[in-house]
């Protein structure tokens, strides 16, 4: 488990951002950020440059999504205001699951809500859960929102640091 300071976070972010900086993901990322400003729904090829940017292993299955479906269920869930209605919908898309759904809110809303992953639940010294689920993802955003009132960076930093800090324990996988 991760030890959570500041310190910890800005060196473990440095780390992620050393093998980050200047890729293509890091280009998708920055792309997809500033479409997602203005536009505030994904198109069926910007849905798949997401999901390719977080999972590659399910790639047939994002590219079973239709245009239509990805464009209005994306639409609805970046307008609503419900918390539950705006991730749960997306996980009807053919390949997405809460952590695939968790960046789509995150290029679309970055002060609120952190990308889920299994290496920064494992840094944060969680057990992974069977399945996910509302309930996991709400508490889930909530501890890496409060860690960034805690230590004042932002929550894409955080997410990069408990990523690399997994990434380097568990240096195998």
């Amino acid at each position: 488990m991760m030890e959570i300071n500041k310190d910890n976070i800005k060196e473990y972010a440095k780390r992620y951002d050393n093998d980050y900086i200047n890729t293509e993901d890091e280009t998708i990322e920055k792309e997809l950020k500033e479409w997602l400003k203005v536009h505030r729904y994904l198109d069926r090829e910007k849905f798949i440059k997401i999901g390719l940017w977080k999972s590659k292993r399910p790639t047939k299955h994002y590219k079973n999504n239709d245009d239509l479906t990805v464009r209005e269920i994306t639409q609805f869930c970046l307008a609503t205001k419900s918390e539950q209605a705006r991730i749960e919908p997306l996980t009807v898309l053919n390949g997405v699951s809460y952590p695939v759904a968790s960046v789509i809110l995150h290029f679309a809303f970055p002060d609120k809500y952190p990308i889920m992953d299994v290496r920064a639940i494992s840094s944060l010294g969680w057990e992974q859960p069977k399945s996910y689920n509302f309930n996991f993802w709400k508490k889930y955003c909530e501890k890496i929102q409060n860690i960034s009132r805690e230590t004042g960076e932002d929550l894409r930093t955080i997410d990069k640091a408990l990523w690399k800090y997994d990434k380097e324990q568990n240096s195998s996988t």
